[in-house]
């Protein structure tokens, strides 16, 4: 009995455009991992791209692999269990599958599987970069399989290759724009925002000193700002967020009940007022951060008792809201007795010197204001604004005001509050962003999460509410500095355009891809004229859409046919059309001698008159060939002939 003949293996050329295209395909959501995954994950492709290449790794080794990989990446995600580690677990195991490539049928196998990683991709991300590797992930893909279908025959060049793969991706587009415009929009992600998103949101409802010390180095966008005419001089540029009321000791919280009281008056100055577009990032979250005092707002927010601005759902896709606001003023002169005690409310056992010194101090000064003002010249005179600073203990507000003396916006403001709650002051912490930086390029103010800052507001008798920013009076060059002045004269000065270039294409995209949702693309179908363009409008427009893209799809297909090279094939298939016309057909593995006769029993005068050209297409076709002069010009006189044949009138 004879044994099976092993599989074929990969000739190395192939073995490497696998490879590569399995690497291709890996890249973009490699790039979204966070880092300690992203780089295990890539020392394994490294290791396992090696293997396929050169010498197999063990089968043993390749077994032990799997689990060390799979706990690793768990490990890394915190043991959560959900999409975004299922997606870097499927990676781990994709890059890993290359070392055991050896024949057609693993190379098939592993591009096959390689498809889900650009997919993955944009679940992380729909910045153009990623659709940008993406799709090129996918070509390579798409580059790899073309080859191994071609196997065992050689390649063919790569200039003609990858006019072939251009071709067909030329021939999807129209469906793809179909799919983009027109295919029904949900109204929100169908997988909710990706756990590293989560992570970068920024602004959260509870503040602890120290929690923003990673806050403070994330330069990525936590919103971008269009000025409708000149731009507010920017130190009047506090962006309003979450209203921190509820102290424990070490951490402010938000207190629903106050916040869900109804919208205060605002007080506003004179002035024509500030129009702005806002176009926020996605987060889970309600809040819209939007400068303080607003006097307009699109309907799908509410002004809270607290005076910030929230959405009526989370925040999960890109939104832009059109505001206005005018100048600031004190508001809500009359503070209702419950709303004071809670506004007053200090826990028990906690910053003995910090109360004791806001009472000695109250008891000193004439009134409120000379109090405020005492303090924010001691912060001035002893305090320092510094990153860097050390970590506090149990009483957060006695160790940074009178032995540490250093912090940042999270301990002054802190600090601040205690200190007018401890003197009778009504007091609370407001979070949200200071500031921002202008892209030259787009027009627009970019606002970072560094940008987060966390202020003050004290209720004062006959006034209302004030805004008091401790943080300004010790250091106000960290709050509203520019990026031209962060930068100064450095080595980074000159890269400035280059940053305004990158951000102004990404502001771009989101206003154009980004941000077309449900209600741009029912926007779309009513000026094009459909009437009503409710979510049945919708599905009709894209199955009309989308079967006229696949007609013209097929049109392209049939009118692209590849164009017989030989002109006198070319001609004796004309010939054979016009005799289809009189009812005889030949086939494809018919003779032509066979097809005459059957041709003369039906049409004997077409026949009679075809008889002379089809001997001569057959001395032609099949003689050997002949370079002479008379044999091309015998060769051009038959092909004129066969395309001149007409069939005789008298043929029925």
């Amino acid at each position: 009995m004879s044994q099976a003949s092993p599989p074929p293996l990969l000739v190395p050329p192939l073995r490497l455009s696998v490879v590569l295209a399995v690497l291709a395909a890996a890249l973009p959501l490699l790039l979204q991992l966070p880092g300690t995954a992203a780089a295990g994950i890539a020392a394994v492709a490294l290791v396992s791209a090696a293997s396929a290449l050169r010498r197999p790794l063990p089968a043993a080794l390749r077994v032990l692999l799997v689990p060390l990989i799979a706990g690793a990446v768990l490990v890394g995600f915190g043991f959560r269990v959900g999409r975004d580690a299922g997606s870097a677990l499927m990676l781990a195991m994709l890059v890993l599958k290359l070392a055991e490539l050896r024949g057609p049928d693993d190379a098939r196998r592993v591009l096959a599987y390689a498809l889900f990683a650009p997919f993955a991709a944009f679940l992380q991300d729909q910045g153009p970069l990623t659709l940008l590797l993406g799709l090129a992930g996918a070509l390579a893909l798409l580059w790899a399989l073309a080859r191994l279908e071609r196997a065992p025959e050689p390649p063919l060049p790569l200039r003609r290759e990858l006019a072939g793969l251009g071709q067909a991706v030329l021939l999807a587009l129209p469906l793809a724009a179909v799919g983009f415009w027109l295919f029904p929009r949900l109204p929100g992600p169908l997988w909710g925002l990706p756990e590293n998103a989560l992570a970068s949101t920024g602004i959260s409802e509870s503040m602890s000193p120290g929690d923003w010390i990673d806050l403070m180095a994330n330069d990525r966008p936590a919103f971008r700002v269009r000025f409708e005419g000149p731009v507010p001089p920017i130190e009047t540029l506090y962006w309003r967020g979450p209203v921190l009321t509820r102290f424990d000791g070490r951490t402010w919280r938000r207190n629903e009940w106050l916040a869900g009281l109804p919208a205060p008056a605002l007080e506003t100055g004179e002035g024509p007022g500030i129009a702005y577009t806002l176009t926020l990032e996605p987060t889970e979250r309600r809040y819209v951060f939007a400068l303080e005092s607003p006097a307009g707002w699109p309907p799908g927010l509410v002004l809270g008792g607290d005076a910030t601005l929230v959405a009526r759902e989370p925040l999960r896709n890109l939104s832009q809201h059109r505001l206005r606001a005018l100048p600031a003023r004190p508001y809500e002169p009359v503070l209702r007795p419950e709303w004071r005690q809670a506004l007053l409310a200090l826990p028990e056992g906690f910053n003995p010197r910090t109360l004791r010194l806001a009472r000695e101090w109250r008891q000193e000064a004439a009134n409120d204001h000379a109090y405020i003002g005492r303090v924010l010249g001691w912060f001035n005179a002893e305090h320092a604004y510094d990153l860097a600073a050390p970590p506090l203990g149990r009483h957060t507000a006695d160790e940074f005001l009178f032995d540490t003396r250093t912090g940042f916006c999270e301990h002054f403001a802190s600090a601040f509050v205690i200190l007018m709650r401890g003197a009778g002051i009504p007091a609370r912490v407001v979070t949200g962003y200071a500031g921002g930086v202008p892209n030259r390029v787009g027009g627009y103010w970019v606002v970072r999460q560094m940008d987060a800052h966390a202020w003050a507001e004290v209720w004062l008798e006959g006034e209302g509410w004030v805004r008091v920013d401790p943080t300004a009076y010790v250091a106000p060059e960290r709050i509203f500095d520019t990026l031209d002045q962060r930068l100064g004269s450095g080595l980074a000065a000159p890269l400035r355009p280059v940053f305004d270039f990158g951000d102004s294409l990404r502001e771009a995209w989101n206003r154009f891809v980004l941000r077309y949702d449900a209600v741009r693309q029912t926007e779309l179908l009513q000026s094009l004229g459909w009437r009503g363009a409710d979510a049945l409008a919708v599905g009709q427009a894209f199955l009309l859409a989308a079967g006229l893209a696949l007609a013209l799809t097929l049109a392209l297909l049939l009118r692209g046919r590849p164009r017989e090279p030989d002109p006198l094939l070319r001609a004796w298939r004309r010939f054979l059309r016009r005799c289809a016309r009189l009812g005889v057909t030949k086939a494809e593995t018919e003779p032509a001698g066979v097809f005459l006769a059957r041709l003369a029993e039906r049409q004997p005068a077409a026949a009679r008159s075809a008889a002379p050209l089809v001997a001569a297409f057959v001395s032609l076709r099949y003689a050997p060939p002949s370079g002479t002069a008379d044999a091309r010009h015998e060769r051009a006189a038959l092909v004129r002939a066969l395309r001149r044949w007409r069939p005789p009138r008298t043929a029925a």
